[in-house]
């Protein structure tokens, strides 16, 4: 353990790096990645914590705070459930996310430090490769937060830019720093991917993309990067399911699954995979196996199982197994960290499939929870319409 701390988690590379900031490379940094990959949120923070309080005056130690902050949030929002926004629906979703003013508070408190913290060392030196880095990786990060929470696609747009800007000064010191690549890669393909009513809105119309060559880029990023490599493997298998070259996403995703069997996230996400690609009894058969395994005490920290009951139910649903998806959706609405967005997606789902199986008494139960009181009215009108006639589709 401690050679694969100096080492850096599961990455094989050495601890002498000259193209990474050398804080990267410490241990504590190591361990606290280490919990992060592993969803132990609260775990990387006493690491992370340790580290800024070690050395205040370095903007990277603040950053890796700034992560499992944000990660911890939209962990515990369901916002990490890819299926959300692996296709472009999701743009014009009117989801509300209830976050904490604390919260916002402290995420939005540690990128202002970040930013200002680089901003001043840039500023007495307009070379330090470093400082690029992590205002970019600040501003990339809370640019997925606002994207995710806030829907600030604009706001996000210009950050995502400036991320990218940041990392392609750092490359430009440094050709051979990997991390900065990550940045670039995401806008690259995020920028070729957005339909052109996105582009206009958000006023990227000049700003051009490529799929290919953002994928290069990550893939780059993912064999050398130290802070980013992980990261940039869950990227790519996340564009690739939305362009459904499938096999190459599975290939990425059962890759990490296996370095970190104890991520639920990664587990589940190779049963998403399973299911998108049209290989349902395999989708099934992976989310029943993640399930399986959350009964084991301390096998995965904070499981969030709303998320496999549900993948599992529109599987069994997309197979015409009716009952079984009801149960599952049920299941996935009872779940005690499930998101009122969710909860409610999964009262409606659950209501269909009783009106399918003819139980009229359970269907009209769930419709009145799925349109009833609450921040989320998302699944409000279709349970109102199910309310005065029965779901007869399938």
């Amino acid at each position: 353990m401690v050679l694969l701390l100096v080492l850096g988690i599961g990455s094989g590379r050495a601890q002498a790096n000259p193209h990474t900031d050398p804080l990267n490379l410490d241990p504590v940094v190591r361990q606290g990645y280490e919990k992060l990959y592993n969803l132990d949120y609260d775990g990387a923070l006493v690491f992370f914590n340790k580290v800024a309080q070690q050395h205040p005056q370095e903007p990277m130690a603040w950053n890796y705070v700034l992560i499992a902050s944000i990660f911890r949030e939209l962990y515990h929002q369901d916002l990490l459930d890819t299926t959300y926004y692996a296709h472009d629906s999701f743009l014009s979703n009117k989801r509300t996310i209830p976050v904490s003013a604390e919260t916002r508070q402290q995420i939005e408190s540690l990128t202002t430090k970040v930013i200002g913290m680089c901003d001043a060392r840039i500023s007495a030196n307009s070379k330090d490769k470093n400082a690029y880095f992590a205002r970019g990786y600040a501003k990339g990060i809370h640019a997925v937060f606002i994207t995710l929470v806030d829907h600030s696609f604009a706001s996000a747009a210009r950050q995502g830019y400036q991320s990218r800007n940041d990392s392609e000064a750092a490359l430009k010191i440094d050709p051979q720093y990997a991390d900065a690549k990550m940045a670039i890669g995401i806008q690259e393909f995020a920028v070729a991917s957005l339909p052109r009513w996105v582009r206009m809105i958000v006023g990227i119309m000049g700003v051009g993309g490529n799929k290919e060559g953002g994928l290069n880029m990550l893939r780059d990023s993912a064999a050398h990067g130290v802070v980013t490599g992980v990261e940039s493997r869950t990227v790519m298998s996340l564009f690739l399911r939305h362009d459904a070259r499938y096999a190459e996403a599975l290939e990425v995703q059962r890759g990490l699954a296996a370095q970190y069997p104890h991520n639920y996230l990664f587990q589940v996400e190779v049963a998403n995979l399973l299911k998108d690609s049209g290989r349902g009894n395999d989708a099934i058969a992976a989310y029943q196996h993640v399930l399986e395994l959350a009964k084991t005490p301390g096998y995965f920290v904070d499981p969030r199982l709303q998320m496999a009951w549900f993948g599992l139910a529109d599987t069994q649903r997309g197979y015409n197994d009716v009952k079984g998806a009801a149960y599952g959706y049920l299941q996935a609405a009872e779940q005690p960290t499930c998101s009122e967005w969710l909860r409610k997606r999964a009262q409606l789902n659950a209501g269909e499939m009783d009106d399918l199986l003819h139980d009229r008494a359970a269907a009209v139960s769930m419709y009145r929870m799925a349109a009833g009181p609450g921040v989320d009215q998302s699944q409000a009108e279709a349970a109102k319409r199910y309310l005065k006639t029965p779901f007869a589709g399938k």
